[in-house]
């Protein structure tokens, strides 16, 4: 008996010696940032790589819970609950250690985030109330917004409410991750790029599981040691919701489309181009060749402008992305900027009235543009003409353009350029149909200009609709 008492002694006194040790193996020491950025931001450019790559190899014990905010606006809020707690203030990029640990642009960040976390074995992640929490005692499920949240070469997106708290954690720091698939149900899905400012971070394997995607490099699933694991094509909704939670970018064809169109019919443009063809017509109305030359130099012209003129808007949006509490609100004011050029044509369209604000060209410039376009006398001609012209034509085209150009700042400018180009075919279709109707003889230059007259309210009519309902659909989250 007594050689039993001392057995049973000696095995709770080595239990109790070696299972917190034991436990401490199995709760890693956690070294935790929270960090805020926003693809197309061009300091977030140069901080991305160096916390959501670099410190990501070179740290394995390095956990980053990111909230981008340009294209998850859901994102945006967070970032101003988290100044009423800390009073970081509101730019970006900024990184999150704790209370006193913290670093806020792209220079500070580059130069002190490893010292930081190199004198950091461990500490706590910084909740948005102002508490922190220790990692492994953290509920990822309750995080809010939609954030990102790497370690490694691991990353879990949450897409939805809901998951299992240990599941999710343990896919992120046990080494064996194929023993955290037994039992539990899962999607194999298609890896999907993860987008920073200026790259995307590709991952080799990913499944959705309870309202977040994990994604993965290295080894994939053994299919044969799970209980569920169904494998769907590279169009499975899941693979969806990771487009959409991922690039929750505001950009849409269609609303360039419509804005282009917008453009296109905008009557002091159609205007301008009737008065060069007269111009050519008056000072040889024999020589119907140099109508088609001359139209389509003075449109091409004006292409070349309002290409450039669209690149200049982009590049002005980009440059106060710094501003983050404006940045986070632009599109809300394109949408109301919108709506409000389209009550302003909707009243030309019930009371017109030449020279209104922000719908056609002021009255005040129209004697100038006439006096450029007399000199017109041949196709070189017409296109000097058309450079110069554009500026008059932005007062009465520059609104839909603007609005456009706020949209496709979140796009790094090359991948503008697509947009650009197809708004600005766009905008010049009308002056090609009107130089060929011309050209061919179908009607003359003063059927055209009475034309424009005659349905100039349903111009505005037609315009004031369309800008007001995408304004409205912008400011209400439709699209």
């Amino acid at each position: 008996m007594r050689k039993l008492i001392a057995i049973l002694f000696a095995v709770f006194f080595i239990s109790s010696f070696l299972l917190p040790v034991v436990l401490a193996r199995n709760k890693q020491s956690i070294v935790c940032a929270v960090y805020f950025t926003g693809v197309g931001c061009q300091y977030c450019a140069k901080t991305d790589p160096i916390v959501l790559v670099d410190l990501l190899k070179k740290n394995p014990n390095l956990v980053v819970i990111e909230y981008e905010i340009y294209q998850q606006p859901v994102n945006a809020p967070l970032l101003f609950e988290y100044d009423s707690e800390y009073n970081f203030g509101l730019g970006i990029p900024l990184i999150i250690f704790d209370k006193d640990n913290y670093l806020i642009g792209g220079t500070p960040i580059i130069k002190n985030t490893r010292e930081i976390i190199d004198k950091s074995n461990s500490n706590n992640c910084s909740l948005i109330d102002g508490s922190s929490v220790d990692f492994n005692n953290l509920d990822l499920t309750f995080l809010p917004g939609q954030p990102k949240i790497w370690k490694s070469k691991r990353i879990l997106l949450k897409i939805n409410d809901g998951g299992n708290n240990e599941v999710l954690k343990r896919l992120l720091v046990i080494d064996d991750i194929s023993s955290v698939f037994e039992g539990i149900n899962y999607e194999t899905i298609e890896s999907k790029p993860v987008p920073l400012s200026g790259k995307k971070i590709y991952f080799d394997n990913a499944i959705q599981l309870d309202g977040w995607i994990f994604q993965w490099n290295g080894e994939k699933i053994d299919r044969d040691t799970q209980q569920v694991n169904i494998q769907k094509n590279a169009t499975s909704t899941a693979v969806d919701v990771v487009s959409k939670s991922t690039s929750g970018e505001k950009l849409t064809l269609t609303k360039i489309l419509s804005l282009a169109v917008v453009d296109a019919i905008n009557p002091c443009a159609l205007a301008v181009l009737t008065l060069m063809l007269i111009a050519i017509l008056t000072y040889n109305p024999k020589k119907k060749r140099d109508i088609l030359l001359a139209g389509l130099a003075f449109t091409c012209s004006v292409f070349i402008m309002y290409l450039f003129y669209g690149l200049v808007i982009i590049k002005s949006f980009q440059l106060i992305q710094v501003l983050t509490n404006v940045r986070i609100l632009l599109y809300k004011i394109l949408g109301f900027a919108a709506i409000i050029l389209g009550i302003l044509n909707l009243k030309d369209a019930v009371r017109y009235k030449a020279g209104s604000f922000l719908t056609e060209m002021p009255l005040s410039m129209r004697p100038r543009v006439k006096k450029i376009i007399s000199g017109i006398t041949s196709p070189k001609g017409a296109f000097i003409a058309g450079l110069f012209v554009t500026v008059f034509l932005l007062p009465c085209t520059i609104g839909p353009y603007v609005i456009a150009g706020g949209i496709l700042s979140t796009l790094e400018l090359i991948k503008t350029m697509p947009f650009l180009l197809l708004y600005n075919l766009i905008f010049i279709l009308p002056m090609v149909a009107i130089t060929l109707i011309v050209y061919v003889g179908f009607a003359k230059v003063e059927d055209v200009s009475g034309w424009k007259d005659q349905n100039i309210k349903y111009l505005h009519l037609i315009t004031g609709l369309i800008m007001f309902i995408l304004g409205l659909a912008i400011v209400l989250g439709w699209v």
